[in-house]
């Protein structure tokens, strides 16, 4: 997606009607859904390869640039002339956001696109890789076929797959190596009730998507209770840090990003927890949508790591 930012003052009302006139000072554009989630990968240090679908328009060109201009891999990027770039534009008011306009198309790519995206991530998988990240945001790229193509691809060939799922394909994604719903994902996924204050509700609801997805690693992100982990008969609650909240927008990226990297470096569950719980955490203290640096990352958890000793 494209992140649109149009940022001005207001000093007056319309006389047209009773809204505010925006005095335009600049506009911007940045990364945003999947291409975020790249960023921050880049951040941390590692290669990513976007696989997506835009538009043969402005904003989809202005995606292509972004992604060359951060040096991320745009060869999984299939341009049509059948679909419109997703773009996101909020307008900013005094440093204070009054409006977003989405202007998007989600309804399920073809089976021509699903097929032309299956082939050239197979091809760049048998280069060599060590992860697949599926970010869903229900825009139709992530079709229930492409998913059970993708994750079979990725279970043969014993590569690390994550999700950071959304509603629509919730439990399409059998067999993945971790799973990352937030709270409200989890209940609106399951259908269950769950109190996020009681970390054995949180369990059940975890061995419930396990008994559905068969998948090995289940991670809750619970926003102020903190996140919790469960492999098998492993389960992990940590709170969360105390932060100075300035926007939770792209915390999940910050966080599918640093907990995909840590599976692939070895790292323990708790690890795991605990680093991609920092790494959301510093991505809420941050206006807009943003990244984790590997410098920032490894800055703060030293820091924790000492006031804990």
């Amino acid at each position: 997606m494209l992140d649109a930012y149009i940022i001005g003052d207001v000093s007056r009302i319309s006389p047209e009607a009773p809204v505010p006139v925006l005095d335009k000072t600049s506009m911007d554009f940045r990364l945003g859904g999947a291409g975020n989630v790249a960023l921050n990968l880049v951040a941390l240090g590692a290669t990513p390869i976007v696989a997506s679908v835009i538009g043969t328009d402005k904003s989809g060109e202005e995606i292509i640039l972004q992604l060359e201009k951060a040096n991320v891999s745009t060869a999984c990027v299939i341009k049509t002339e059948n679909r419109k770039t997703t773009v996101k534009t909020r307008v900013i008011a005094n440093k204070q956001q009054v409006i977003r306009i989405d202007d998007e198309q989600t309804d399920d790519i073809n089976l021509e696109l699903q097929d032309m995206l299956v082939k050239s991530i197979t091809q760049e998988i048998t280069k060599g890789i060590d992860a697949v990240i599926f970010e869903d945001y229900n825009k139709g790229v992530l079709t229930e076929n492409l998913i059970h193509q993708l994750t079979k691809l990725t279970s043969e060939m014993g590569i690390i797959s994550t999700v950071d799922p959304k509603k629509k394909n919730f439990l399409a994604y059998k067999g993945v190596t971790l799973f990352k719903p937030n709270l409200k994902e989890l209940k609106d996924g399951l259908q269950l009730a769950i109190d996020p204050s009681n970390i054995d509700s949180v369990q059940h609801a975890a061995q419930v998507l396990e008994q559905k997805l068969e998948n090995q690693v289940t991670f809750v992100t619970l926003s102020e209770h903190g996140v919790f982990i469960k492999k098998n008969a492993e389960n992990i609650h940590i709170p969360a840090h105390f932060r100075n909240i300035a926007d939770v927008s792209g915390a999940g990226d910050s966080v599918i990003a640093t907990a995909t990297l840590c599976l692939t470096a070895g790292a323990t569950l708790s690890q795991l927890a605990e680093i991609a719980n920092i790494a959301g955490g510093l991505a809420c203290e941050k206006s807009g949508v943003s990244t984790v640096s590997l410098t920032e990352l490894t800055t703060e958890s030293t820091r924790l790591l000492k006031k804990q000793s």
